[in-house]
């Protein structure tokens, strides 16, 4: 009888096998994607990024920007919030309890791992500092420490918002502080059990009232049983002043991160969808997100796609669900999402950044870099434009993984490497003017003021 020992390399060497095939090229950008028939392997296609250092390296970006490190020697950043005085505040750490289901998770978790920082959980709020405006964060230094996984972040008024792994909290905050005046404020638990997809994302609404989470699913695709889903794959609206809660979309698979447009005030998510259903199945997407919206998960994908893998089926769900807006390509694992400005310059003024963590399932891989996409009307129109590459080279060596993205109200994009412990600063060069098409009408590029006290996206 074989040992549990061989059993475990005889999977192992399925699962590196598994990744002698190629993925066939597909359009998976856009509001219309193609989607081939699903299929189902022993094992997933497994192609790990390979760590290598930055050394004297850094990222590419578009002719006329500027990319530097305001930030190194991190504990694992996610998330970054710029507060009204030019500070960064940066969210570190690493969450998730849930144990694993059938021996390919033991293997797959093993090879998974591989491909990410070894660096403890920084559990705690890092604030950056750039006292003379030269680009060089002098000030580095720990704002609030002890949290619990912490990841979204946003500011209304004095009122300082942090997502932790299991409860929403509050810091009061006065402007140009350094640290954090006392511990935080409970403003309502979240959903914490297992956390298979522990990170909540978090917006503030346009008036400052209310708080979006971004809660993720508790499974790929229901293998620990329904239960265990009360409350997960959804957006929840809080109430900021008494915590009260109630679902505003649901059906969406895992929402990491959530930004309020400007100027329209509505709010938009990137989602990771479901896997092991072939590479090119199924696209994460960018996404406006209507108040009492199903978005599929997990009777069906990219809108009435049903997936036969979930029992019972429920047709009704089904015939309910909304197609997102936007495909950003099967497994990018997209983590961030922000709102560019004019003063970003050139054709990234109206518009998202989306930071692409990069896939662990695909063959060849795909993400690993912050992508663009423009905004016409309102809305996503034509091609996402690379803004941040090399993350990851063609050989395989990965030198980071974007994470969340903030666009600094000055024009500079802040990027989240949690793979370098690093924080990324790209910026436009003198001379880099805003390019908005002269027909477009674009409220993102000109903000409509919004009642005091106005949260920072």
């Amino acid at each position: 009888m074989a040992t549990p020992k061989i059993l475990a390399v005889s999977a192992l060497a399925i699962a590196l096998t598994a990744c002698s095939s190629k993925a066939p090229d597909m359009n998976q950008l856009g509001a219309n994607p193609e989607l081939p028939k699903p299929h189902r392997g022993v094992m997933p296609d497994m192609t790990i990024a390979q760590p290598t250092a930055w050394g004297d390296q850094v990222p590419t970006v578009p002719a006329g920007y500027k990319v530097s490190a305001i930030a190194t020697d991190l504990a694992i950043p996610r998330q970054t919030l710029v507060l009204p005085n030019g500070d960064i505040l940066v969210a570190e750490g690493r969450g998730g309890s849930a144990p694993n289901l059938k021996p390919k998770d033991v293997i797959a978790g093993k090879i998974k791992a591989k491909g990410n920082t070894q660096v403890k959980s920084g559990n705690r709020l890092t604030l950056l500092r750039d006292a003379d405006g030269d680009g060089v964060y002098e000030l580095k230094t720990v704002f609030a420490d002890k949290l619990n996984a912490p990841y979204g972040l946003a500011l209304v008024g004095n009122a300082l918002y942090v997502a932790n792994q299991d409860a929403l909290v509050r810091f009061d905050y006065a402007e140009g502080q350094t640290k954090a005046s006392g511990a935080p404020v409970k403003v309502t638990d979240l959903p914490a059990a297992i956390n298979h997809h522990w990170t909540k994302s978090l917006a503030a609404s346009a008036d400052g009232s209310h708080l979006y989470v971004g809660i993720g699913s508790n499974s790929n695709i229901t293998e620990r049983g329904m239960a265990v889903e009360i409350d997960r794959a959804q957006i929840w609206e809080i109430d900021a002043q008494t915590g009260a809660h109630r679902t505003y979309a649901s059906g969406i698979r895992n929402p990491t991160a959530l930004a309020v447009q400007p100027g329209t005030g509505v709010l938009w998510a990137v989602v990771n969808e479901r896997d092991e259903i072939g590479p090119n199945l199924v696209p994460d997407y960018l996404t406006s997100v209507k108040e009492g919206g199903f978005y599929g998960w997990p009777y069906s994908y990219w809108g009435k796609n049903v997936d036969r893998r979930v029992m019972p089926q429920n047709p009704e769900k089904v015939a309910s669900a909304l197609a997102p807006d936007y495909a950003l390509g099967s497994h990018v694992a997209a983590l961030g999402v922000s709102f560019a400005n004019p003063a970003v310059g050139g054709k990234f003024s109206d518009g998202v950044f989306v930071g692409q963590h990069g896939s662990w399932n695909r063959n060849p891989p795909v993400g690993y870099k912050v992508v663009f996409v423009p905004f016409r009307d309102g809305k996503p129109a034509g091609e996402a434009i690379d803004f941040a590459t090399g993350f990851r080279t063609d050989d395989g060596k990965t030198r980071g993984r974007p994470v969340g993205v903030t666009v600094d109200p000055r024009g500079a994009v802040i990027v989240a490497d949690d793979l370098a412990n690093t924080i990324w600063r790209i910026t436009p060069e003198a001379g880099t003017a805003a390019v908005v098409p002269a027909a477009a009408s674009t409220p993102t590029s000109t903000p409509t003021p919004t009642p005091a006290p106005a949260p920072a996206q």
